[in-house]
Formats: structure tokens, sequence, C-alpha cells
């Protein structure tokens, strides 16, 4: 049996610490702030992040250089067979395309996932993975699984302040406008490659019926039902911890087959374009056996 590494990137929220334990190796997302470059979970905390955000700071994203991937892939070779890589969503990112072009050069040894997945549901399918990898499958075959599965996932975000949207060009700004004096609420989705606008709220519990709504119709029409057994469940913020372990028992109110609801902040790179005090709740349809 060969064997296989897992490479990820911090967008999957998956710590440095986190890796080590799971054996998975992470590339920290690279963010420029004044001028100068962090790497999240290396010399960027969340805690610093929200800091720096929260003064107004100038903050981009950009990702791994070609030099970090290869330099990593190589140094995994040495052990391993084959290698398979999960970057952030190809739609919301560069890396993945840049990942693909640079596995190229390495004669089939490294799998590059383009499941169109980020923060909860990209970490979800690095867990797949190693289930994957336990059971035998080559890095090609996990990579066919993962990408035939790579709809079977939701994500809804509820914006706290429109903000950063409009910073970030995602909204003009006499919408911002309008939305601050309406004190609306956005609620976002993440459906493979896009970021879209899904509905909108008046308030942070209508935003967050409207989410948990999707969410079961989702699990119910979707992915095959509400026994318990389809989906694994997971809530993530954006430096909010308290509202969102509320949402947990929202969520589980509405959904009372399944007891287990992973809680987790949204990537950073997520983060930089909603700010704080955004929910989100998602799913990922378990793998069949």
């Amino acid at each position: 049996m060969k064997k296989v590494a897992v490479v990820t990137d911090s967008n999957s929220g998956i710590t440095q610490e986190m890796g080590r334990r799971l054996g998975v190796s992470v590339l920290p997302m690279p963010f420029t702030i004044d001028g100068e470059t962090y790497f999240e979970g290396i010399n960027l905390s969340q805690a610093e992040f929200y800091e720096r955000l929260l003064k107004d700071a100038s903050i981009s994203t950009s990702q791994p250089s070609p030099e970090s991937v290869m330099d990593l892939w190589n140094r995994l070779l040495k052990d391993a067979d084959e290698i398979v890589h999960i970057p952030m969503s190809s739609g919301l990112s560069g890396s993945c395309q840049t990942a693909m072009m640079l596995a190229q050069e390495y004669g089939g040894r490294v799998q590059v996932v383009n499941n169109q997945r980020i923060s909860v549901t990209q970490h979800q399918s690095v867990l797949d993975a190693l289930q994957l990898c336990e059971k035998g499958h080559t890095a090609a075959e996990i990579r066919e699984i993962l990408e035939r599965v790579k709809m079977e996932s939701s994500i809804y975000i509820m914006v706290d302040t429109l903000k950063y949207l409009k910073k970030g060009g995602r909204i003009t700004p006499a919408v911002a406008a309008l939305g601050t004096l309406l004190r609306l609420k956005p609620v976002l989705q993440i459906q493979g490659e896009r970021l879209d606008t899904f509905s909108k709220a008046r308030t942070v519990a209508q935003a967050k019926n409207i989410m948990i709504t999707a969410l079961k119709n989702d699990i119910e029409k979707r992915f095959g039902g509400l026994d318990g057994e389809r989906v694994w469940l997971e809530i993530a913020h954006t430096q909010n911890e308290e509202q969102a372990e509320a949402l947990k028992g929202d969520l589980l109110a509405v959904l009372p087959a399944y007891s287990k609801v992973e809680i987790a902040p949204l990537s950073l790179s997520v983060a930089c374009h909603i700010g704080p005090g955004s929910l989100a709740v998602a799913c990922s349809k378990k793998l069949e056996d």
C-alpha cells in the first residue's frame, strides 16, 4: 500500500498544531497588512488579525509562493510515495490553479483536489482524505472521490456589518449606506466556486432562522434525509464564539437527530471580507462506504 501524505492550507481552519496532531501538513496563507507580509498561524494569530482589522489596517490576502509549495512537497516526498493537496476553492483564490500547474512537474505523485471548498467544509475534506488514506486509496483515487462529491456541502453566513463588504468592493457605498440605515443582516452562501448573497434579514434572530431553514432544506432535499446519519454539521464564526454556542442550541432544536455539531472560527481569508461578528452554519455530506 502506498504511503499518501495529505496537505492543505490554513484556509481550512486547521492550525499548525492541529495539523501535527492529525498528521496533515498545513501551508500558512500570507496576508499583507499595512505593507508587511504575515503568515496565518506562524506570525499572525486570530487575535492579532482582528486587532489590526478593527483598527482599519489595510489588509489583503495572497496565496502561498510556488517555492513554499514545492519545498513542502519535495520534503514530504522523501518519505511519502504520493501527496493529496487540498487547497481552498479555485473560485475564491488562484492558489488551486497554481498548485495544479506545479503538480504537472511531479509525474502524478502529487494530486491537487479542486473540490471548491473553504473553511469548515474544506476542513471536512481533509478529514475525509485521511479516512480514505487509512482505507488504502491512492492519491489519484482520493482526488477523484473528493471532486466527485464537491457540491455536497453548503455554508450560509450572516454578516454583522456591511463595512467590510463595502471596503472590499463587493457592494457599493450606496448599498452599504442603505443597508446600514435599514440595519440589514445579509445572509451569504458559499456553494461551489462563489460567495453570493442568499437572503437579507433585519435582525440576528431572523438571519439565524433563514440560515437554519436553508440548511435543513439542503439536508432533507439534497443530501437524503434528517435521520442524523447523512451529514456533518458545523457552525463557524468571526470573533463571535458566544453567539456561535447559542446558534448551536438553535440548530439542534430544529435538527434533534444530529447530536454532534462542531464549532470553529471562519478562516481569516473569509473574515477579512466580512469582518467580525459573523455567524455561519454549514454541512458536508458524509462519504458513503
